[in-house]
């Protein structure tokens, strides 16, 4: 073969390798593996190892990075996910601190961002930064009314909060305490603590000077568990009341007999094969239960693991339309048609719910998202 059509052949396979590869759907992915909201970023990141290598014909490559439950370790992860790997769009982080955190990074850089977060100020208002970043999980809002109404079924007329001390713990101190004083609720004490502390003795003995007969423990993970303990411990004999935010098997085991009776409002694929035939989020909610438990085994469910599958779940229905508008060669481009297309989706089915976008709404779930549960000898049980 003459020499300079080897040349030409060879530099020409070279192109086309480096075409394709670059090609490829870049998605970067932000979770809290370790640190106090591991229990959480754990089954979040063995449900990203289920999701698809392909969508709409094109490769998916999958860049995770641990952001420790630290703010700045989130912002530092997300900027080398956009700034070196050069991702299409970014999924997580697993808490709402660090999505806030992020917020300012993913909209200067116009990628999308699709949060495992469940803060209400995550995405709303949707505006500036805010229109590149979408929730999968029920917000704080939507979940606080769940709450509030079991109160008032329940008739509790005083009722105690007590939440982290960072945006999630405040995110639901704002939603809840609001709708509680409409539905003539009286809080009688509201107490904060650290992600990490290990003693809450003296929130809680203020907590039960209050006499309340419900209290709401406003945190996520296993330290959620550290104030119902400790209640139990002075003697509360009242209702306990959790978020979903603790909803995965690690709080079951470390919160063990003293989380008996609670109840805390959470995503229907937690208790999918509960659901009633009837219930329009019964399909897709097990298929992903399926999924999930085939891959890691009974009883292993957890709302984070639903919250990370229903971010695959929107990709996989906006990047085919994203990819009629720009290729991932153009990376601005197909960026902006992947926001676009995001924020256009209408009647999705996932874990969480069912999922209708808009210009004012990056969550898109509404009321069917939302079951309460009943912690009964260490598992979920569906209030009817």
């Amino acid at each position: 073969m003459n020499k300079s059509v080897h040349l030409a052949l060879v530099a020409a396979a070279t192109m086309a390798c480096s075409v394709a590869a670059h090609a490829d759907i870049k998605v970067g992915v932000v979770l809290s593996e370790t640190g106090p909201a591991a229990s959480q970023g754990i089954p979040e990141a063995k449900t990203v190892r289920l999701f698809p290598k392909q969508i709409g014909g094109q490769t998916i490559q999958y860049i995770i990075r641990d952001d420790a439950t630290d703010p700045t370790a989130a912002v530092k992860a997300t900027k080398e996910l956009i700034d070196s790997d050069k991702v299409d769009v970014v999924v997580g982080p697993t808490i709402t601190p660090n999505s806030l955190a992020m917020i300012p990074v993913v909209g200067a850089a116009k990628t999308p961002n699709v949060s495992l977060s469940a803060g209400w100020t995550i995405v709303h208002p949707v505006v500036g930064e805010r229109k590149w970043v979408f929730t999968t999980p029920q917000t704080t809002l939507l979940m606080a009314q769940a709450v509030v109404d079991n109160m008032v079924k329940n008739k509790f007329k005083r009722v105690a909060f007590i939440g982290f001390d960072d945006a999630y713990g405040e995110d639901w101190w704002n939603n809840f305490s609001k709708d509680a004083k409409v539905a003539g609720i009286q809080i009688v004490a509201n107490e904060r603590f650290n992600r990490t502390a290990t003693a809450v003795t003296g929130q809680v003995l203020h907590l039960l000077a209050a006499k309340p007969q419900a209290v709401l423990i406003a945190a996520s993970g296993t330290p959620a568990a550290l104030p119902e303990r400790e209640l139990k411990k002075v003697g509360f004999q009242g209702q306990m009341y959790q978020t979903h935010g603790v909803a995965n098997p690690d709080f079951l085991r470390v919160c063990g007999s003293d989380c008996e009776g609670t109840l805390l409002p959470v995503a229907p694929g937690l208790v999918a094969d509960q659901l009633p035939a009837d219930n329009p989020i019964k399909p897709s909610a097990m298929r992903f239960a399926t999924a999930y438990t085939t891959a890691y085994g009974k009883n292993s469910l957890s709302q984070f693991s639903a919250n990370a599958w229903d971010a695959i779940t929107l990709l996989e229905s906006s990047i085919p339309v994203a990819l009629k508008h720009a290729k991932p060669e153009n990376i601005v481009a197909f960026r902006a048609a992947l926001r676009d297309a995001l924020e256009n989706l209408k009647d999705i089915p996932g874990a969480d719910g069912i999922y209708s976008m808009s210009p004012t709404d990056h969550n898109g779930l509404d009321n069917r998202a939302v079951v309460m549960v009943r912690i009964e000898h260490g598992t979920w049980k569906l209030l009817k």
